[in-house]
């Protein structure tokens, strides 16, 4: 019997697995993919990049790591980060321990935990750490008549391997949030035409993405160290401090130099320029309205700049997308913006897709829907505990303590579950912070003798209100189509799944339950 297995070999799976053998625990981890990456092993469409920066979208916990890699861009493409990823694994030996093309497809507790796999094998370990991802579990509609379609069709969370090439074709995209946001400047650039099918406008700020020259890089390298420290003293762990000020109390001209010099900067500091942005629905109507403004100055058809404009959620309510060009895509000659609120879409034709007023003639059809997300990756495997399944537990929205452990499911970690900070921070901090955690509860159930774990149902219910007050305190749960909720996910339960009140409140809380005698936990 192993000590622990771990699903995926992602960010989370390799740092995992690196903290368990430096505790000198026999581990396997199980990765469906065939290499290492997680969601930048299968989110290879057009403009797949980062929407935090290079230099602080990585590990921290090794210095020579840190000052060995470079990185070229602000905001790096998806093969960059997947470099970057194998680097990783080769740099550790990590790969020894990592079997590749192994879809896990069901575990079970008794004494330990079982796990199954696609092909038939069974291995067994004392310990199970979900490291499936956020974001891994692709949602594809069912739309009416898509056996039927003669074209081919893609999900952007799924994208082939090989080059898929729309030169000459008629593509349809459907989907405008950050994925789609991503892809469809790219699309546009290479297809005869294309036809965009949007649900929800969205909101979303430049990028404007830059080569890094060695200067920058440089200083990077030399301030580490405090880069590090204060991405583990914010709210959302990243190295820059949302701004003190309010703007509700700044004057309306100089309230607007201060978006302007944020709209010129560009990135997702935009949403860091006041204080109150998602506390203060007043607030919130000054940003949005910005920009607003920039998407009609942007976009030459007044008609389709309406259309473009979001109403129905406030600003950054919904994960805040980062573009490039993508407001200037829909002043293109062979790009259609069709909206699916007014015209919605009836079914997949042989030829096309058809709405309730028009068909569109397609060649190729893109789904950038996103993902089952938070859930589903979990959920997507048969997971049985003590007195039930996991899928029972949660048929009325996820519950967990510090999402971290379930009850009822002993020995059962998940990195950056429902109930943390997780999509509201910059992943690899949140990652790190989930890992140090959970190895350092293995090295004390270890050294004090205990073999077992579970999350209370008392702290489980505690927790669970917490995560809905902290969620209630903010505008956030005011997007009702946002996947923070499971909106975009028929028939998913309507529950708000991250934890908002910041990471370093957040690691805080960790710590003291740790410090704690596992306060919370029941160790036996």
């Amino acid at each position: 019997m192993l000590d622990a297995i771990v699903i995926g070999a992602g960010f989370s799976g390799l740092y995992m697995l690196h903290r368990l053998r430096g505790l000198g625990m026999s581990a396997a981890v199980l990765e469906a993919g065939d290499g290492v990456g997680g969601t930048w092993y299968w989110n290879r469409y057009p403009g797949a990049r980062c929407d935090s920066e290079s230099y602080y979208y990585s590990f921290s916990f090794d210095e020579d790591l840190q000052q060995e890699w470079r990185w070229s861009e602000r905001y790096p493409r998806q093969p960059e980060i997947l470099a970057y990823l194998n680097h990783v694994a080769d740099r550790f030996d990590l790969r020894r321990d990592i079997r590749f093309g192994t879809r896990v497809t069901a575990a079970s507790f008794d004494d330990g935990w079982t796990v199954r796999t696609e092909r038939g094998d069974e291995l067994s370990a004392r310990f199970l750490i979900g490291a499936v991802g956020c974001l891994s579990s692709a949602n594809v509609p069912e739309l009416e008549g898509l056996d039927s379609f003669a074209g081919e069709w893609y999900h952007t969370g799924r994208w082939p391997h090989e080059d898929v090439d729309f030169t000459g074709k008629r593509v349809g995209v459907i989907g405008t949030g950050s994925t789609g946001i991503q892809a469809i400047p790219v699309i546009a650039e290479q297809a005869a035409h294309l036809t965009v099918f949007q649900r929800t406008p969205n909101f979303s700020v430049p990028a404007r993405n830059a080569p890094l020259d060695e200067e920058f890089q440089a200083s990077v390298r030399a301030e580490y160290a405090e880069i590090r420290a204060l991405q583990r003293e914010t709210g959302n762990g990243h190295p820059f401090r949302i701004s003190p000020r309010n703007a509700v109390d700044t004057p309306p001209e100089q309230r607007r130099e201060v978006y302007e010099a944020a709209w010129r900067r560009g990135g997702l500091r935009f949403r860091a320029a006041f204080n109150d942005l998602l506390s203060n629905q007043d607030a919130n109507d000054t940003a949005a309205e910005f920009i607003r403004e920039k998407i009609r100055e942007t976009v030459r058809d007044p008609e389709v700049a309406e259309r473009l404009l979001p109403h129905d959620h406030p600003f950054a309510a919904k994960r805040p997308p980062i573009d490039t060009g993508y407001f200037e895509t829909y002043n293109r000659d062979d790009v259609t913006l069709v909206d699916v609120r007014e015209a919605p879409i009836v079914e997949v034709t042989r030829d096309g897709v058809r709405t309730t007023e028009a068909e569109h003639p397609l060649d190729a059809l893109v789904f950038a829907t996103g993902f089952d997300a938070m859930t589903g990756p979990m959920l997507g495997i048969d997971v049985r505990g003590a007195n039930g399944t996991l899928a029972e537990k949660w048929r009325d929205g996820p519950q967990s303590y510090l999402g971290l452990q379930v009850a009822g499911f002993p020995n059962l970690f998940i990195i950056t579950g429902p109930g943390s900070p997780s999509v509201l921070t910059n992943m690899p901090t949140s990652i790190e912070q989930h890992v140090d955690w959970i190895a350092r509860c293995l090295g004390d159930l270890r050294d004090n003798g205990f073999e077992r774990i579970e999350a209370t149902e008392e702290a489980e219910r505690a927790w669970g209100e917490e995560v809905q007050a902290a969620a209630n305190r903010t505008l956030l749960p005011q997007a009702k189509s946002s996947w923070y909720l499971g909106a975009n996910v028929p028939g998913k339960p309507q529950v708000f799944m991250p934890y908002a009140g910041g990471l370093a409140h957040y690691a805080a809380l960790c710590e003291e339950a740790a410090t704690h005698d596992y306060a919370g936990f029941h160790r036996s």
